[in-house]
């Protein structure tokens, strides 16, 4: 047992590398993708041949993990929030299959929004898919639910989903370890046909096999200690908290706490705990990090017997991170800030690298657009090139998620739009653009598609790319004609003759492709570095 001053994502990486963990599936995703990462710099994940490579996107990656569980090992599937969306076929199902050795997926919320398009909050998923959920409030919490998770995953039959936010994923704390255990045997599970085919008949058994375990897993819930009462003598209120918030009530009661409060780091509600405080106490104030998840389910239980307050009446934003401050207004302390942050600085946009292919392109893009009279339409998606919405290029008109691009362009074609244009990166391209690039190709669709390749997976920190050395082939495969595949060096030097090309594949009747091809400057840097080490 050591100590260890780790982020909250170390801390999770660490603890499945402790408790046996034989692989992590993963694509990468701020703030997720520290965990992976970790186990892939691990040197006793390497000397334990640990899998630990990347995944083309999230869905491959729980389907994945998904089969080792099959196979009896441990495994840990790792995603940010939205990447949930992605993988939520298979996570549905993977509540009705089961599992069969243990397995933990990691959904590492966003609210603010720091790094995504949306602040969606993944416990709806897990009370969706009615599987148990657990959710630290500090780093060492974070250590202790993956490392004895595997082993209650097991004992249950069931994945378990464990929720982080951005504070906890990117803070750091002391965290003390606990001994390594060795992998699982290989074990295939014995009644494997009749859980994990879920045709109609064998699936509804398992849904009645889901719904009975619902008492066992409050059971566990009520019992294993994570979810926690501290009584108080005032009961005038009683305070609910959810994970991290936890840690902005206590801040504001260094001395303890002046209400009784139920800490909830494990679901379902704790329903014994939840009958106990609002029993004594004349009303409830929910802090809770995201939706009003546990707000809502509150008031569904206690039907109008008592007045609940949170995000839903005001108390509280809707929107956003909780901190220490707002959480002592919302408790009628008065809170003074001192240094407020100019608008400037807090608003302050990122932008494209200096030296980054990606700009090369939009200039050049940019350029030959206006040739069109503003009747042209740039569709874009996830990664660095998004912004390119900004100044001072303002040279995308949309992004709303993984590999739309293509496809939002294709629908704009359908109905009439030309120009339509649609810029991917490489990474994103092979996540959830190549069947899009498909519909296109199917239906000899205009359209012109830049694959903005930087031979990396940059936004999230240099990552691999799936897709490197292999996108000519991919999409000559899924039938792109070769001669509309261009590829081009987005220099300066090269600006004449990258406006040529994209001329002349805007004024192909068909599906064209461009290929932009630079190494990401930052990737280059980090390269050129190590190489005079």
């Amino acid at each position: 047992m050591e100590k260890h001053l780790f982020l909250g994502d170390e801390a999770i990486a660490q603890a499945a590398i402790d408790a046996g963990l034989s692989g992590v599936y993963a694509y990468p995703g701020t703030p997720s993708t520290e965990i992976t990462e970790y186990i892939q710099a691990s040197p006793i994940a390497k000397e334990r041949g640990i899998h630990s490579k990347w995944s083309v996107n999230e869905k491959t990656a729980m389907e994945t993990a998904l089969g080792m569980s099959y196979a009896g090992k441990r495994t840990l599937c790792c995603m940010k929030h939205v990447g949930l969306n992605v993988a939520a076929d298979c996570f549905m199902n993977a509540a009705m299959s089961g599992i069969n050795g243990g397995m933990i997926i990691i959904t590492a919320d966003d609210p603010s929004m720091h790094s995504s398009q949306n602040e969606q909050d993944n416990r709806v998923y897990g009370n969706f898919a009615m599987i148990p959920m657990l959710e630290p409030s500090n780093q060492q919490e974070a250590y202790d639910m993956v490392y004895d998770g595997f082993e209650l995953s097991e004992k249950l039959g069931y994945p378990i989903l464990l929720r982080i936010t951005t504070r906890m994923a990117h803070s750091r704390a002391g965290v003390v370890t606990r001994p390594q255990k060795a992998e699982n045997t290989l074990h295939t599970p014995e009644d494997g046909r009749q859980r994990f085919i879920l045709l109609p008949a064998l699936a509804r058994k398992r849904y009645k096999t889901l719904l009975e375990a619902q008492k066992t897993f409050t059971d566990v819930s009520e019992t294993a200690g994570y979810n926690q009462y501290f009584d108080a003598p005032n009961k005038e209120r009683g305070i609910i908290t959810t994970g991290i918030a936890f840690n902005y009530l206590s801040e504001n009661y260094p001395e303890g706490f002046e209400y009784p409060v139920l800490k909830i780091t494990q679901y379902p509600l704790p329903r014994k705990m939840i009958e106990k405080i609002t029993t004594e106490c004349k009303e409830i104030l929910v802090l809770e990090e995201g939706f009003p998840i546990v707000e809502e389910q509150l008031k569904g239980y206690l039907g109008k017997g008592i007045t609940v307050h949170g995000r839903l009446d005001g108390t509280l934003q809707r929107d956003g991170e909780l901190n220490p401050d707002t959480v002592g207004r919302a408790l009628g302390k008065e809170i003074q800030s001192y240094y407020p942050i100019p608008e400037v600085v807090e608003q302050r946009p990122p932008a494209l690298c200096q030296g980054c292919g990606h700009r090369d392109v939009y200039e050049a893009l940019n350029e030959v657009l206006l040739e069109y009279n503003g009747a042209a339409k740039v569709f874009s998606d996830i990664g660095c090139y998004t912004l390119g919405a900004l100044p001072p290029f303002r040279a995308i008109d949309s992004c709303i998620d993984m590999g739309a691009s293509i496809t939002m362009a294709k629908g704009a074609t359908d109905a009439g739009l030309f120009p339509a244009v649609s810029v991917i990166g490489d990474s994103t391209f092979t996540h959830s653009g190549m069947t899009g690039l498909l519909d296109c190709v199917n239906e000899k669709t205009h359209i012109t598609i830049i694959i903005s390749d930087n031979e990396t997976t940059a936004m999230t920190g240099g990552q691999d790319s799936a897709g490197t050395g292999r996108l000519e082939a991919i999409c000559a495969g899924i039938g792109v004609e070769p001669e509309h595949i261009r590829v081009m060096i987005p220099l300066k030097k090269n600006y004449e003759e990258m406006k040529s090309i994209i001329r002349e594949e805007i004024e192909y009747k068909g599906v064209s492709v461009i290929i932009p091809r630079r190494e990401c400057i930052q990737t280059l840097t980090r390269k050129k570095k190590a190489i005079k080490k």
